[in-house]
């Protein structure tokens, strides 16, 4: 069975389990002005562009800062965070490390600004990531198509060839518009079922030819091949 040209990444929630840290973020700076944040809130950012998100916060908290101040503030202490402890998915790490093995490139393509990006990456070996692309760093973030194209061009590859990996829904939305069959691991928020995505409980266990195998049962659905 050949294996994906390339296999593109989500970063929060699928490669490394951020979530928690987002979340802990914005119910202390909404806190800090006075506030009250819910879980249900922030459950609705989850894997969005975080200037969406920034602008979601300021509507719905105490907080008057500018979005892009408000990102900045978020940044700092999940930065900070992963610094301190880097927790990765289960089986995410280990797919990775045999996907390189097996020559396949991963890209990183992730909403997080490229601070936060250039944490995870560190705490890899050299050259674990071929590209990077961060929401900083496209016109439109998820859920429109662009950051998996960029992905794909960076790659030089086609986005049918490639596998994209995601927890949210913002997330799966954005890899198949831009033609990518999907794996959809719901981490944090559930993922509706959609077509050009395949569901699964979670990484532990997968390997690249497994991968393979899912990516090529959804371009029955979605009427793109790997082949």
């Amino acid at each position: 069975m050949s294996l994906p040209a390339a296999v593109l990444w989500d970063m929060d929630g699928t490669l490394v389990d951020t979530e928690p840290y987002w979340i802990r973020a914005e119910h202390a700076i909404v806190a800090e002005h006075g506030g009250t944040w819910s879980d249900e809130f922030a459950h609705q950012l989850v894997g969005n562009d975080l200037m969406v998100s920034a602008a979601f916060i300021r509507t719905h908290s105490p907080i008057d800062w500018s979005p892009e101040r408000i990102v900045d503030e978020l940044l700092v202490r999940v930065v900070a965070q992963v610094r301190e402890h880097l927790p990765w998915r289960p089986g995410a790490r280990e797919l990775l490390e045999a996907l390189r093995a097996q020559g396949v490139p991963s890209a990183l393509v992730t909403m997080s600004w490229r601070s936060l990006a250039d944490a995870v990456v560190e705490a890899l070996p050299e050259g674990a990531f071929a590209a990077v692309v961060t929401g900083d760093e496209v016109s439109h973030g998820k859920p429109h198509p662009e950051p998996y194209r960029a992905a794909a061009r960076l790659l030089g590859v086609s986005p049918e060839d490639c596998v994209a990996i995601e927890d949210s829904p913002a997330g799966v939305r954005s890899a198949v518009a831009a033609g990518v069959p999907t794996l959809a691991v719901p981490h944090v928020v559930p993922v509706p079922e959609l077509a050009g995505a395949v569901h699964v409980d979670g990484l532990a266990g997968m390997t690249p030819a497994r991968l393979a195998e899912l990516a090529r049962s959804v371009s029955v659905v979605s009427g793109h091949g790997l082949a």
